[in-house]
Formats: structure tokens, sequence, C-alpha cells
């Protein structure tokens, strides 16, 4: 048993007792050879990655550990990486605009979902949000996710099994206007036109002191949303945000805030629910 004392100076961890991941055929291995070269493989899948900085032979890849790096035909070195969800979002196929990773960590950082957490979210759409609500409630939670549109549903359920999250969604082809099957949820997620007219689903779906997130585009949207949220009484704490986020160049000399920047991209609404 370990003292206080102990812990506190890290003598319960080891990192020589930690396993080290080896990349074997079935892996899904981010390649880096700079920040604008990066590709996302599976070693199994083809036999040579070919790129404008040389072409990588994938069997060679196979045994090494993640963190690694091997050369191509033309000596660059490119680093063997383990993808991150971030990675495997970017790499994403998009049918909708789709919600910032600044937004994503921060709705769900607001609608406190973790490990374990029942969430439903309307509409699909591409399955960015869907992947970030599966990351976080994995391995026993579980995502309820409701889209209208068939198309949409075949494009997120691929992402997100490139993602290895497919047992932690359940995608439904339904309007959720008829209502949310699921009952004393954690969360409701709303990416919706008019998420002021389904108050009331997601109240009838949450659990007592469940969160209900809304993303919306537009200050007219966001003016409904939270008009009809004051009306229903059901539901406190009622707050809205947006977020600017701005990026730096790192390059030793030249550190300064990027040209190009990701400024507003849309508000978010987050509101408790009370019985009344």
């Amino acid at each position: 048993m370990l003292s206080d004392e102990e812990r506190h100076q890290g003598r319960a961890f080891k990192p020589e007792n930690q396993i080290i991941e080896v990349i074997s055929e079935n892996s899904k291995v981010l390649i880096y050879i700079d920040e604008h070269r990066k590709f996302l493989v599976k070693p199994h899948m083809k036999r040579r990655l070919e790129t404008d900085r040389g072409i990588i032979d994938l069997e060679n890849i196979i045994g090494k550990k993640y963190g690694d790096y091997v050369e191509t035909t033309l000596g660059v070195k490119a680093y063997l990486l383990k993808p991150m969800l971030s990675d495997f979002i970017e790499k994403f196929r998009r049918v909708t605009q789709v919600i910032y990773p600044k937004d994503l960590a921060f709705i769900v950082f607001k609608s406190g979902v973790s490990s374990g957490s029942i969430v439903v979210e309307a509409g699909t759409g591409s399955g960015v949000l869907t992947a970030a609500l599966a990351y976080y409630v994995k391995p026993s939670g579980r995502v309820y996710t409701y889209e209208v549109r068939k198309e949409f549903i075949a494009i997120a359920r691929s992402n997100i099994k490139m993602a290895g999250l497919e047992n932690y969604v359940v995608f439904k082809n339904k309007n959720i206007e008829s209502g949310i099957d699921e009952k004393n949820v954690d969360a409701v997620f709303y990416d919706l036109p008019t998420p002021w007219k389904l108050i009331d689903v997601a109240y009838d779906a949450l659990k007592k002191s469940g969160v209900l997130a809304v993303f919306i585009p537009t200050m007219e949207q966001l003016l409904k949303t939270i008009s009809a949220l004051r009306e229903h009484k059901g539901f406190i704490n009622i707050e809205a945000y947006d977020i600017m986020l701005r990026r730096y160049k790192t390059i030793p000399g030249e550190v300064r805030p990027m040209t190009w920047a990701v400024s507003h991209t849309g508000y978010m609404v987050f509101a408790r629910k009370i019985l009344i």
C-alpha cells in the first residue's frame, strides 16, 4: 500500500510497466511527414504510400512502434503516430457543414458527458459531433443519433467506423420531431435549423438535471432558442456562447498569429432540466 506522499511523488505510476504498442498489419497509423503531409493508413489495405516526398513501403512499418520513423525512397523521415480522434475527424468525408474542433471540445465540456453517459443527438450530418460524443461515452455509454436523410447516415456510419467508434453509436433514420425513443438520458444535442420548436421533445427525454445543448449558426436562431427555453419554465442555467480561436505560426523567428483564422462559426446554448 502506497502512502499519500508516495502517490504525490508519482511512485504509484511506473512508466516502465506501460505496454508499448507494436504496429501490426491491422493497426491504424498516422504517417506524419510535415504539417501539410499527414496520411491515415492501415498497412494491410495497401502495399505502399506514394507522396511528393517519396514512397513508403507500408510493409516496413509493421513491427515498428508508435513514435518510430521510416524513411521514404527520397530519404525523408516519416514518423509513425497513433491516430487521435482529431486525426480521424480531419479525414472524415463531409457532406454537411461540420462543427469545428474548438466548438466540439466546449460542447462536450459543458454537457458533462463522460464514460457511461447516454446521450441523444439530432441531426447526424457527417458524424463529427457523433464521433466526439462516442469517444467520451465509451466503453459503457451510448450515442443515439437521429437523422432523416439515409444518405447522410451511410456517410456518417462509414466515418464512425473509420474512427473505430461504431460500437458506441446507434443510428436512427427518424425525424426527431415525432419524439425521442430514449428516456432519462444525460444530455440531448441539437444541430438543427429550428431547435426552438423541439424544447418539449428534449425535456421529455432528459433526466432531471440533464443538459440540453444546441448549436446554431445565426443570431436570429439564437434569440428564438433562448426565448423558447425561457418560456418553457423547465430549464434553468441558460447560457449562450461563441468561441474565437487564434492559431499561431510556430517556426522559429516567425512566431506570430496565422494569417488565416477560424473566427465565429456558430452559437452554443446550454440549459439544465428541472422538474416543473
